[in-house]
Formats: structure tokens, sequence, C-alpha cells
């Protein structure tokens, strides 16, 4: 008798929503992670974004705001990249993530305006790099995690896995819940499907070696007893397999598709029983509808999309649309679109409740607690009727939302070194911001964000503009890169800036056992031989280096050992490896943060420690010569003032201290700084009359603040916002110009800000955006820059292979001028007039200063003056109006200078006749 039987799904039609429906503005990561890249509750979509440098999650809305758009915001949720995330089946607005950190976050998602500033639970499974995370489909705060090799269970109220599961022997490629959480399937690339029953044994129940290829494959739990595999056939074809894990010597049924490389990616609907399979990289989605009957697996569609997939995501049945028998939503993600694919079954629309294509649909109450389900109860979560006039509507969320209670309340008193501190119950959020449209251009200028569109435009029409507004940043001829660099250390500590340069030399952290550190020529560019080079041999890793201002041959590097080497590094750079350093400096108990040199006295080195000390060293005679106390937390940067006076400090306790050295070892200042955690600068500006502090506020959104340094208490006069991102603003300001430079490791972007001392403080310039993410920007001394072109500044940028110089011109007129509005007398800051213990002494000092003007060149401000020239007429000679008969005077006159001379002969007046006698003829 199901012989003749047809399905009622048999003819789903897949229907692309106009472009007006598609979700812009999205950065999609990448396609090497085992997830899907993109989920969805009844009210959000969360995915995977290279923003950031891929620790990041975006954020947007299932259903348009008001205006008809999908706001996109992000949330910078973890140190290293997002590998997976996932929505929980009975809360809509909590948002599981897991990263290569070896980290699981817990967030809650709120609504357009603003983002998760800090996680809710933060889990350690502390078993490497984490790969997927999946919520349990029946009981309340339980989710599995899996790493390269293993499956975790846990229960987020606790410090510790309530089960790891037995290791794979190779690595494990995805995993699934059934749909009353009993059983958990995997699949693995020694081509075996597994099943566990976590609760009664750590290993597996039953295998099969069910997949002919070792590449990359998927497993999904379908209806009861059955679930599904993709990947690979013999031949190199995608392939769905259909099996009852009851008896798993054989699959019941099998489906091939197309030959690709595309990973299937595949999505089931309970209710309809239908299959979604799509592959990463292709541009075909195709649905199958899963049957009690042979055949199994029966084709239903064929759907092309305009782009190719990076992921796709099934929307909650509770979302779709019944009025127009809508049975299936997915969500496809491609490089900057999510575009929503509707599955509707032909019926007349907008009348009746179709009840046979909507059975009653899984709700959002969980069937028991994690404690029940690992006691050994099984239940099934109740069913909710789909029918709009029976429906509840508990996820409605009305205009003053009170936050839901923080998960972190619910956590057990146990501590744990595996499980980090819960936060607050406070959820604070960041503004919308859409990421650039541009980010793929090699470089190139654009304008900063700014805080609100008005507040630029008002900016523009009333406030005070900079004259760098234009500037320009170019990067140089490829001649001039140091290329072919290899095994650079691009994991260096957050108060590191990656990498530093001298007068004559560029120093590269390398990642190689001994914390070894390479030492490039400014004056021998060009590619790298692919042997080893001669490097310093530090012993221990690096913890943070920088150059001598008044050596350019003598590097300071602080290792991991709490130790402070000094090394000399040869006129022309190095010829063999350097062992023994010129000297060390010990005293610290902890591992160090960051170290600086004076700006004035010659050997003399600050250094910063965990063990919340600061202390000043004395270079010639290796001796520590002071210890400043005063700080509770980790200490994330500190400078010197101009004058070399005052040393100032931020600080992880959200505090900003400026110091007298010679006087106290405690702060002579204290003061509010950044309101987050993740990481801080400080650099002096104005003359040593300001402090500019970058950090994050507490929606983790990077932010400037301007600090007058007479009275730090009183906290910022001024601030900007800039973007969100983890990575923190390393500033770089030049005092001749008042223009500060900054840019995070693995940022894209290079923000610019002239500093001013009055409102607003800040004025935006022009960026400079480079076309891959960079691991470290370093400046190069002002006598390096080209004045004759109007470079204001020149900086070495470094990537995973090469290191180029990028030059920073202001664009002018009149260039064979120099232009000395732009270039001022500048400090001589390579030469010292005092030494570390005359300094210690109390004597002070300033550098002296010089002219960038070369000898051939006039001034600007002595240039003759051009007389102005009038390209076009006055607009009055066009807008004078004629009467009539000034017009016809000027027809008139103009057809008679077209006619010529009336008095003139004819032509044919001068013509010779014939003679009278001739007509006779």
């Amino acid at each position: 008798m199901n012989r003749f039987k047809t399905s009622k799904f048999k003819n789903t039609t897949p229907k692309i929503s106009k472009r007006d429906g598609w979700i812009s503005g999205v950065r999609a990561g990448s396609n090497g992670f085992q997830g899907n890249l993109i989920k969805a509750s009844c009210d959000f979509v969360a995915f995977n974004t290279d923003q950031g440098g891929g620790g990041m999650v975006g954020v947007v809305t299932v259903e348009a705001a008001a205006d008809g758009k999908w706001p996109v915001t992000y949330m910078a949720c973890h140190a290293d990249q997002v590998t997976d995330l996932d929505f929980s089946p009975f809360d809509n607005d909590l948002l599981a993530t897991c990263s290569a950190d070896e980290s699981v976050k817990l967030w809650r998602v709120h609504g357009e305006e603003e983002q998760a500033g800090e996680p809710e639970v933060t889990l350690s499974p502390a078993d490497g790099r984490l790969e997927t995370v999946l919520f349990h489909p029946a009981a309340q705060g339980l989710l599995a995690v899996s790493s390269s090799r293993a499956v975790q269970i846990w229960d987020i109220t606790r410090n510790s896995a309530l089960a790891v599961l037995e290791q794979h022997p190779d690595q494990l490629q995805s995993f699934s819940w059934k749909q009353d959480g009993s059983l958990l399937a995997t699949s693995c690339k020694d081509k075996k499907l597994r099943i566990f029953d976590p609760r009664a044994q750590l290993t597996a129940i039953q295998s099969v070696s069910g997949l002919a290829s070792n590449r990359d494959s998927r497993v999904l739990w379908a209806r009861e007893d059955w679930f599904l595999s993709t990947g690979f056939n013999q031949v190199r074809q995608q392939e769905v397999r259909l099996w009852d894990s009851r008896k798993l010597n054989s699959s019941l049924a099998s489906a091939s598709l197309a030959t690709s490389t595309g990973i299937l990616m595949p999505l089931f609907d309970q209710d309809s029983g239908l299959l979604v399979v799509a592959g990463k990289g292709d541009s075909v989605i195709d649905c199958y509808e899963v049957s009690s009957v042979e055949p199994f697996l029966p084709q239903v569609s064929h759907c092309l999309a305009e782009s190719p997939n990076r992921g796709v995501a099934l929307v909650p049945k509770l979302a779709l649309d019944v009025g127009l028998c809508e049975v299936m939503r997915v969500l496809q993600l491609s490089d900057n679109l999510i575009v929503p694919v509707s599955y509707q079954v032909p019926r007349k629309s907008g009348q009746d409740f179709h009840a046979d294509l909507y059975p009653d649909t899984v709700g959002h109450t969980a069937a028991m607690s994690a404690e029940e389900w690992w006691a050994g109860e099984n239940k099934q979560v109740g069913r909710v009727s789909l029918h709009p006039d029976k429906r509840s509507k508990p996820n409605i969320k009305p205009a003053s939302r009170q936050p839901a209670p923080p998960l972190s309340n619910q956590k057990s008193k146990e501590k744990s070194l595996s499980s980090s501190e819960l936060s607050s119950g406070s959820s604070s959020m960041a503004p919308s911001r859409s990421p650039s449209s541009t980010s793929g251009l090699s470089s190139s200028c654009l304008p900063s964000p700014a805080s609100t569109a008005s507040s630029r435009q008002m900016q523009s029409m009333l406030g005070p503009s900079s004259k760098f507004r234009h500037i320009q940043g170019n990067v140089q001829h490829r001649d001039s890169h140091i290329t072919n660099l290899r095994g650079l250390n691009l994991t260096t500590p957050g108060e590191c800036d990656g990498f530093c340069t001298s007068s004559q030399h560029v120093a590269v952290p390398l990642a190689i056992a001994g914390g070894q550190i390479a030492v490039f020529e400014l004056s021998q560019p060009g590619k790298l031989p692919d042997t080893a080079l001669p490097t310093i041999q530090n012993s221990v890793s690096v913890a943070d280096f920088c150059w001598d201002p008044f050596n350019p041959h003598r590097l300071a590097v602080a290792g991991e050992d709490a130790k402070i080497r000094t090394w000399l590094v040869p006129e022309g750079g190095l010829t063999e490896t350097l062992t023994e350093p010129e000297c060390v400096l010990q005293g610290h108990t902890e591992k160090i943060y960051s170290i600086k040199f004076h700006p004035q006295a010659s050997g003399l080195l600050v250094s910063s420690s965990y063990d919340l000390t600061v202390r000043l060293w004395d270079v010639q005679s290796g001796q520590e010569v002071k210890k400043l106390l005063g700080h509770e937390d980790q200490i994330f940067g500190m400078a010197w003032s101009p004058d070399g006076t005052l040393l100032a400090t931020v600080c992880k306790d959200g505090k900003v201290r400026v110091y007298d050295p010679r006087k106290s070892d405690k702060p002579i200042q204290e003061g509010e700084g950044p309101e987050g955690h993740r990481g801080a600068r400080i650099v002096w500006v104005l003359e040593g009359k300001y402090l500019l502090v970058s950090g994050f506020d507490s929606r983790s959104e990077r932010q400037l603040y301007l600090i007058s340094a007479a009275s730090v208490s009183a906290g910022p006069v001024g601030s900007v916002s800039a973007d969100v991102s983890p990575s923190t603003l390393i500033p770089f300001y030049d005092p001749d110009t008042s223009v500060a430079f900054l840019s995070g490791k693995g940022d894209t972007r290079v923000y610019i800000y002239e500093i001013v001392s009055e409102e607003p403080y800040f004025l935006e310039c022009s960026s400079f955006q480079s076309s891959e993410p960079h691991k470290g920007f370093s400046f190069l001394p002002k006598t390096l820059c080209d004045v004759r072109d109007v470079e204001i500044a020149r900086a070495l940028r470094l990537s995973k292979t090469t290191i180029e110089p990028i030059a920073f011109r202001v664009p002018r007129v009149r260039k064979e001028f120099f232009q000395d509005d732009v270039f001022p007398e500048t400090a001589v800051w390579w030469e010292s007039s005092l030494t570390a213990a005359s300094w210690l002494n109390g004597c002070n000092t300033q550098h002296r200063k010089i002219s960038l003007q070369p000898k051939d060149m006039m001034p600007v401000s002595e240039a003759p003056k051009e007389a102005p020239v009038r390209k076009y007429l006055p607009s009055s000679v066009y807008l004078e109006e004629k009467t009539d008969e000034q017009k016809k005077d000027e027809l008139l006159n103009a057809m008679v200078a077209k006619l010529g001379n009336l008095d003139d002969p004819l032509p044919q007046e001068s013509f010779e006749g014939v003679d009278e006698d001739e007509w006779d003829d």
C-alpha cells in the first residue's frame, strides 16, 4: 500500500527572498572550521567573522528593524579564532561559543543597540583547540564540546566536565545528539562512525566503518534511531548515507551528489523529515526527504544560489510563517551576505491553517535538568502547536525588557583552576558597526569611523579640522621590502609591540626554542635566503624587547625567567649567532611585562613585572637603582614623560598612575583609566601636558582617552571610540605634528588622529588600510622621512613573511617649497647629555633641536604669493537678464555677420562676357 502513497512535501519549493530581504554588511569567517559558521534562534542569528582577527562573532536579528534593515553588531568573544557557536534550544538569547583559545563561553545576546561585554560563564576543558559545541536537546544547561580527538560533556553550573569520552584514534570530525539526548554519534577521520552512551560508559557502544573516504565528514541524528552521515565516496563524489543505529552493519540508503571538494553540511527538520545538504564553497543547496520506506532518500529540490556557501543554518520552527505554508527556512551565509531561502509547500496561503503540514513541534521548555539527565532519566521536550490562535508568545520582547538572570548565579561555589571567574549579571552592549566594504583593497586612505553620523556632520560644518586630515599612507616599492621571512613568533604577549626597529636594525622574534631573535639591516632589503640566519639566542622565551635610543646597536630583551639581557649587534648586522649577552639584569621575582629606555639619560631602563613592581636599572653597572610600588593588578603599559622626569603607568585595575621615581616609590597622582580588562597602552602627548590612553570600555569597544597630566584624578577630559576588536591599539605619537597613529596586532587598519588641547581633542584624519592583517607596526626616526615629498612619518609593517615600509604623506600643491608648517624643528633624541647616575642625582635636560629643511629649498611661509587666476567668467555674466529687444538685435547682428558686407560686388559681376557680334554666330 505504501508503494502508491505520496508525500505531501514532495513538491516543496525553495524560494530565495528578494534582495531587500538579504542581510548585508557581514564579513564571514574562514571555511577551515568543522562547524557551519552560522546558527539561528527564534530571535537572533550569530555567525563567525574575520572581523578583529577572528575572535569575534557577528549578531543580527532574525526579523528586520523598523526601517526594514538588519543592523549587524559584533561581539569580541575570544582571544583567538571562534571555531563554532550554538544557541540554547530553551533560551533564544543564550549563545555558546568555543575557540582555538581552548575555552567555551556563554553570552547573553540582547538587541540591535548593544552587545554583551563579558561572558556569563566561561568553561575551560583544557584539551587543546576546541572545534565544535552543541547544546543538549532535552536537558537545561548541558552541552557537549569537542577537541581534535575527544568529546566532553559539561553542566554549565559546574566547574568540571561531567564526562570525557574515549579519545578517538584520529581527527574527530563531527558529533550529534539524539533527539532525546540519550545517545551521541561521532564521525572520525579513521572512516568510522561511533555511538556513545555517555552515562553508561565512556567508550563507544557501537562502531562501524561507514565512511569511504577519510576526507571531512559530518554526522546528524534524524528520526528516532536513524542518523545521517555525509562525506565522499570512493570516486570523490559527495555522498549522504542513512543509518539505523540498531543495525550498523550496513546503511539503509545512500544518495550521491556532485563531484566537488565542498564539505557537505547537513540540516534536518524533525517535523517534516526534510533534509538539506549544502557544500562549503558550492553554490547549490539540495533538499531530500527522509522516508520510512523505499526509496529512503528521494530528492525534493535542487536550489542554485547566487554566491558560494560559507555556511548554512536552520531557523527554528516557531519562527516560520505558517500563513505562507513555509515548512522550513534556511539561512545561507556567503562572503558578505546572509540570504534566507524559504521552503514552501504550494497551497492556498493566507486562508486556513494547514494542520497536516504543521504537527506539534518541540517547545522552548526543557524536559529535565542536567542533574536529572546525568542521573539516568530520559524525557522528551514538550510540544507546542504552531496554530496562530493556539501559540503562546513567551518570546516576544517588550520595549523595556528586563535582562535575564545571569547564569553565574547558578554556578556552584566550588573553585577550580580550569574555570575562570564568572562575570556579574550585567550585560552591556556595543553599538552596531558594519565592516568596511573596502577591506579587500591593497592600501587606501579611508575615513575613520566616527561615533555617529550626526556628530561627524556637525564637526565638518562647525568644528575644527586637521591640516593632516587628508594624510595618505602608501606602501613603498617592493625593492625596499624585506621578504621571505620564516618562522616568526606571531604570539608575543599583549604588552609587547611584536617587533621593534632602530635607525639601522630591525629585531623580530622567532618561534624557535630558546627565545631566538632575528636582526635585519634596514640598509639591506630584499629576499632573505632559505638557509638559517644568525640570531640572538636569548635562552628563554621573549616577553618584550626594545632598542637603546642612544645606541642603535644595543637591544634589551626581557625574558620569561624574570631577567633582562642586553645584546650588542655588530656594525653591519649579525655575522654569527650571539649567545653571550652584554649584561644580565636580575631582581624581578616573576615574569616581566614590558621594558622601556629613558628618553634623556643613557643607560637607564625601566621594567614592569608580574610581581606588581616597576624597577629602574642602570645598564652600565647592571644594578637595580629604584623600585616603584602601588600597583594592585597586571601592568598593561608604561611611558616616560618627554623630559624624563615622570613615569606613567596604566593597570588592569582600571587606574592610571603617575610616578616621580626620584622622589617617591609611590604614585604622586592616581585616577580612573579604561574600564575594560583586555589591555591598554599609554603615551605622553602635547609636550607632556596630557596622557593619551588606549584601552577598552565595559562593552569591549576600543577607546582612546585624553587625561590632563596636571589632574589625573579628575579622569579623562575627552574620549573617542574606535571599533570592536580583541587587540589593544598600540599608539605612536609624533610630537612635531601632534599626530597619533594607532593600530593593533592582527588589525588591517591604522587609525590616525591629530591631538589638540581643546575640544573636541581628537581631530580625525584619513586612516590607512592594508589588504591583510599585520603582526606589528614600528615607526622609524623622523630623519628618515622624505621631506621633499611632505612625508611626515615612516613606519615598518610586519606581516607573516615580509617587512614593508609605509610612508605617510600630506598632499600639498607647492612641493617645490619646504613645508615648514608641518615640519617644525625636531628633537635630536638620539643624543644624550645625561648619564643614569646624573639623572638619579637630580639633573634634568632637554634635547637640542634641528631643522629638517634642505639647503636648496625655500620655506613655503616665505614663498612668493601667487596671483589668483580666474578660470571662469564671473557668474554675473551668465546670470545677467536681457530684454527681448536686446536679444533680437543680437540675433540680427549675428545673421548679418554671416552674410557679410552688402556693398561688396557679387562674384558673377566680375566674370568676362562675349562680344555682341559673337552672338550672331
